[in-house]
């Protein structure tokens, strides 16, 4: 009978979620290398497709999410870009308690409606309850550039403050888009092994 719990802190994640954002998918971005980097570590991965990512609506998105989470445990990390972390985000608030993940990685996140996006601000109407999610996420990383032309780094600041969370910054990354040269990102998995 192995003696091992799921009560003690873990060395490494054992499952990793990764939560594309808006008008992307499960094989755009850094997405597909970092489950591969996973993958090769023994990491059970699961990239979630978002319906209607060009058109993305709250409840199809959220039950994705949720369908993929799950019932969270402290084995579990979820990393999210963009408006992908915003749903994670609203998924986790809707949880019952008690529960707890392992961590989030939340990459050029924000919560609140952005000026260079005027067509999610539907999507962005509510705010999420982001104080109250921080003492249930043993681990918390905000990633975010100084040229990001969607999200203020104000926004992503804001974002840290409020999950409490570790706030990490690549000055020149952009959207952390292919079409900002970000095809890898070992910062997320050096993280991924570090932290979690």
């Amino acid at each position: 009978m192995s003696k091992e719990t799921n009560t003690g802190p873990t060395r490494f994640v054992q499952h990793v979620i990764i939560v594309h954002g808006y008008e992307a998918s499960p094989d755009a971005n850094w997405f597909p290398w970092l489950q591969g980097e996973l993958q090769a570590e023994g990491i059970d991965v699961t990239v979630v497709p978002l319906p209607a990512p060009d058109d993305p609506a709250r409840a199809p998105w959220e039950n994705a999410v949720s369908s993929a989470l799950g019932v969270p445990d402290g084995r579990t990390v979820i990393v999210a870009h963009s408006l992908g972390a915003v749903t994670a985000l609203r998924v986790l608030a809707a949880l019952p308690e008690p529960w707890e993940l392992g961590g989030v990685v939340l990459v050029a996140g924000f919560v609140e409606p952005l000026e260079a996006l005027p067509e999610l601000d539907r999507y962005l109407a509510s705010d999420v309850d982001v104080e109250r999610l921080a003492r249930n996420i043993r681990t918390r990383t905000v990633i975010r550039s100084e040229t990001d032309p969607f999200v203020p780094p104000a926004a992503s600041d804001d974002l840290a403050k409020r999950l409490d969370a570790q706030l990490q910054v690549h000055p020149e990354a952009g959207h952390f888009m292919a079409k900002d040269g970000v095809t890898t990102f070992p910062a997320v998995f050096d993280l991924l092994r570090s932290r979690y």
